[in-house]
């Protein structure tokens, strides 16, 4: 090993959900929205003019974090927005947790969170779920350098209700509570409503799956007004420009059409409480949902055998090969159509297999 190797950052990576382009595919392994962004999304891209992108972006994303404010009723100093809710959460971990006890999140949970932990040098421990995949909110009792919980869970589905959360605040008021809502959109109720009553709590949020703009990047963050300065004063030390103009623009659209998100939210949770029923039907068992996705294991078929059947057919899912959850299978929802597709294919090989 060379002299100048030895003094490289070496870490495990996060390891993204695979993006395959093959003719004909159903991708349902990265928990996209199947349907498109708003209308006025794709008109507002049509107006937008290419002159301008000589210039840099507004490094305080004005124009989204008022409309933000405005469409969620919180102040304007409350919000913070960056590229994609892990850019916020990025600079959180490196903002907010620089003491030397370890911070907190479940050990089956976003799995970027170690990543980040590591990155940053930050002592962690990761309280195990209980065998319903459930938090033990007491496990969150002792003394720590902070707190993350993604609330719906992922890859569990699981939502825990507000009062669970609240809970968990109330037992460290000493150190910043993050809760990642990425999935909040389709069954929860938000723990924004919190920031008023605790100081120390950041709710973070995503344009990627309730209004279909995973690839904008577009991520934002309510809390006090003390964290969200401080979180400006890290970004603006390390990188004024995160957000690009488009993003900014077709984001303030995205958030102007109301019935369009209701509508498509809708949408995909009825097409998963039908779908919840079928793969019921076919042995299947899980978690009830509140995400756009389904965490399913088979009665008597292995996780990764139907993974790589359904694989073989074109049908992509993610199977996560780790301690506890290695016999589960993370089913986007996708279309209806979409959806009777896995339902056929499954239906074919568990019968094969019988």
């Amino acid at each position: 090993m060379s002299a100048w190797e030895k003094n490289i950052r070496k870490v495990v990576p996060y390891v993204p959900g695979e993006q395959p382009n093959i003719p004909g595919m159903i991708k349902l392994n990265t928990n996209e929205n199947p349907y498109p962004p708003a209308p006025g999304v794709a008109m507002a891209l049509q107006d937008i003019k290419t002159d301008r992108l000589k210039l840099y972006p507004d490094p305080t994303a004005k124009l989204l974090t008022d409309t933000l404010a405005a469409y969620y009723k919180v102040g304007k100093d409350q919000v913070f927005v960056g590229v994609g809710s892990d850019d916020v959460l990025g600079m959180a971990f490196l903002t907010f947790f620089n003491s030397d006890r370890p911070i907190l999140f479940p050990d089956i949970t976003y799995s970027f969170y170690d990543v980040w932990a590591e990155l940053f040098s930050i002592p962690y421990e990761r309280p195990k779920l209980d065998h319903n995949f459930r938090i033990r909110k007491e496990d969150y009792y002792k003394k720590n350098g902070g707190v993350v919980i993604a609330n719906p869970n992922a890859p569990t589905s699981i939502y825990e209700e507000l009062d669970v959360v609240r809970d968990i605040i109330e037992h460290n008021q000493d150190c910043v509570v993050i809760i990642d809502e990425a999935y909040v959109d389709f069954g929860g109720i938000s723990a924004a409503c919190l920031i008023k009553e605790y100081d120390n709590l950041l709710v973070v949020q995503t344009f990627s799956k309730s209004r279909s703009m995973a690839g904008m990047r577009i991520g934002y963050a309510f809390g006090s007004e003390k964290l969200i300065r401080a979180l400006n004063d890290v970004k603006y030390s390390y990188n004024s420009y995160t957000m690009n103009q488009t993003s900014i623009h077709l984001g303030v659209e995205a958030l102007k059409d109301r019935a369009y998100f209701e509508e498509c939210t809708s949408m995909i949770t009825k097409t998963r409480s039908r779908v919840m029923w079928e793969l019921k039907e076919l042995g299947f068992s899980f978690p009830d949902s509140k995400t756009n996705f389904i965490f399913a294991t088979h009665e008597f078929i292995p996780a990764e055998e139907l993974y790589t059947a359904l694989r073989e057919e074109k049908i992509f899912v993610r199977y996560f090969k780790k301690p506890r959850i290695d016999n589960y299978l993370r089913i986007t929802v996708g279309t209806d159509k979409e959806m009777d597709a896995l339902i056929k294919v499954l239906k074919e090989y568990i019968h094969k297999r019988k």
